[in-house]
């Protein structure tokens, strides 16, 4: 289901302004999520924001500014460099926080469990869905198998039924689920037995306008750009261009970072994290885009599209909605000799870089923006 453009103008410049409260899971750094959290900062400019750990600075200026209420865990000395080894105590935090102001809608930006905070008599609540946890549904194996430390493998045996259990049960104060992606969409569907809306999320498309307008020379290396975690299969990209002495540059840090590098060959340079001037230089330049996981709807393709750069990307979840066989080189299995024939085919082609520039405007800030008003018009009704 995708929401009217006129619908949301027409109403929301009809209704009484809502009083807003925004949730997010945890403010740690800014990424997607969180620039669509801006974006809805920026619709919503007096909101506070309910979130389980914050560390501050960490995210924009317009975030920032916000009154952010946090809850117990943010107390916790080291909180902020690892708040996942609290995951068992996400329920009670959440259950421990209550909505102080006055509220006539919620907003929850959920990947985890922020949508669990009780929502105030009277009031609605619009969750746009990240994604059900991954690593307590389908991903399971991915973060707690054998590979992982055994202390890892117990606490998520022992308390996974009572994570999902309290994830299914806040569920019952959502009054309307949003996607960003069809994949997500039957991930709620399955995993919550909820219908949902659809609102893709968006890139900064502005910031590529420069790029765009005087497009530097491609040079002769492949670009990752990464959280270093399981599901991205960083360790893919590095095994194939290790074999085939490819250059490959990887900007991204994470949990896998030692066992990573540990893998890495010559052709491989690590550069660490980058600013986001440094992000659009390299993807401009970048012959191409290894995208070999698995993303819910993956903001990283689309700016790789808005800086003329097509992508070498694994069929299968967000990245169909965002990419065409124009765009991208698509490899079917998730396996090094999957990756290696998708390179030599990518290799033998050659893509239009204007073909990317419009493919990319599909998914704009201003697109965003209309849709989610109207969501938002359509759950306060």
């Amino acid at each position: 289901m995708s929401y009217s453009i006129a619908l949301g103008r027409c109403m929301l410049s009809i209704m009484k302004s809502p009083k807003v409260v925004i949730l997010h899971d945890w403010l740690v750094g800014f990424r997607g999520g969180e620039r669509v959290l801006e974006a809805i900062c920026e619709l919503f400019p007096e909101a506070p924001i309910y979130t389980l750990i914050h560390k501050k600075g960490s995210t924009s200026p317009v975030i920032e500014a916000r009154k952010i209420h946090t809850s117990f865990l943010n107390e916790i000395p080291g909180i902020h460099l690892h708040y996942r080894k609290f995951l068992p105590l996400f329920p009670s935090a959440v259950k421990a926080m209550k909505i102080v102001e006055p509220c006539d809608l919620v907003i929850s930006v959920s990947h985890c469990l922020i949508k669990g905070i009780e929502k105030p008599s009277g009031s609605k609540h619009l969750c746009y869905i990240l994604s059900p946890m991954r690593y307590m549904y389908d991903q399971y194996d991915t973060y707690f198998g054998p590979h992982a430390p055994f202390y890892q493998r117990w606490g998520a045996a022992v308390f996974k039924n009572h994570i999902v259990g309290f994830d299914q049960d806040s569920n019952q104060s959502v009054d309307q689920f949003v996607s960003i992606s069809r994949f997500i969409q039957e991930r709620v569907k399955k995993y919550y037995g909820r219908d949902s809306g659809l609102v893709y999320p968006f890139a900064d498309l502005k910031d590529f306008n420069a790029i765009q307008a005087s497009p530097p020379k491609k040079e002769d290396f492949f670009l990752v750009l990464s959280a270093f975690a399981p599901n991205k299969r960083v360790d893919l990209a590095i095994s194939v261009c290790n074999e085939l002495k490819l250059p490959l540059k990887i900007i991204g840090s994470g949990q896998e970072e030692l066992k990573l590098k540990a893998m890495a060959g010559p052709t491989v340079e690590f550069l660490g994290n980058a600013t986001r001037a440094q992000v659009i230089d390299h993807l401009a330049r970048a012959r191409g885009l290894i995208f070999p996981g698995v993303e819910d709807f993956g903001i990283v393709p689309v700016e790789s599209l808005a800086s003329g750069t097509p992508l070498i990307a694994l069929r299968h979840g967000g990245v169909l909605e965002t990419q065409t066989n124009q765009t991208a080189e698509f490899f079917d299995s998730e396996s090094h000799e999957g990756l290696k024939a998708a390179i030599h085919r990518f290799l033998a082609r050659k893509f239009d870089a204007k073909v990317c520039y419009q493919q990319a405007e599909k998914f704009s800030k201003d697109q965003f923006v209309s849709e989610f008003k109207a969501a938002v018009s359509q759950v306060l009704g």
